[in-house]
């Protein structure tokens, strides 16, 4: 049984906290506009977009527990990390509790953390979606946003750079598939900097 977006919105918003919910439905606002611009499925992105923190209510013991259920693999940086586990738990609760098994809106609610080398253009529109979208706070969010209606790929370079500069300065550790990422765009598009 498929549910209806509202329905999903409802349980959505009955797990999540005011402000994530209203950072949720922000990232879908955003995905679906950068999905039209460039020519991405709206419909998927604004799936993508509505599910991509569905997990982020669960407490570290609720994800390693759902890391279990779901029988997940986990490398060694995610294993000390938990804080990037409810994208990748997020795909198998979406795929469990609302039927979704559309392997791209899958794979952009996986991504939208750490990213990959091999990212699609709905993929690089939920990762800037969700860091750039008009309630975020961070620094260099507004100059994103403007820059994912330009280039969704320099966009997708910021979002990572900007990361990756938090982590450094909070002493963190930063997953290698985000600066494989980085550098697979920056090599495929000739915009080192």
């Amino acid at each position: 049984m498929n549910l209806s977006e509202i329905e999903i919105k409802r349980v959505i918003e009955s797990k999540l906290s005011s402000s994530r919910f209203i950072h949720t439905l922000s990232v879908q606002e955003l995905a679906i506009k950068l999905a039209k611009l460039y020519k991405v499925d709206k419909s998927k992105a604004s799936l993508a977009g509505l599910l991509h923190d569905c997990a982020k209510w669960m407490s570290p013991e609720e994800l390693m527990l759902a890391v279990e259920h779901y029988g997940i693999k986990l490398d060694e940086i995610e294993r000390q990390n938990i804080s990037i586990l409810h994208p990748i738990v997020g795909a198998y609760w979406a795929k469990e509790n609302f039927q979704v098994h559309d392997e791209e809106i899958l794979r952009a609610i996986r991504l939208h953390t750490v990213g990959d080398e091999h990212m699609s253009l709905l993929d690089k529109i939920i990762y800037v979606a969700d860091y750039a979208e008009p309630t975020r706070g961070y620094t260099g969010a507004k100059q994103i946003y403007q820059l994912a209606f330009e280039d969704i790929d320099r966009a997708t370079v910021e979002t990572a750079n900007q990361k990756i500069l938090y982590l450094i300065k909070k002493g963190a550790l930063i997953h290698p598939k985000t600066i494989k990422m980085r550098n697979a765009i920056l090599m495929r598009k000739g915009i080192s900097d």
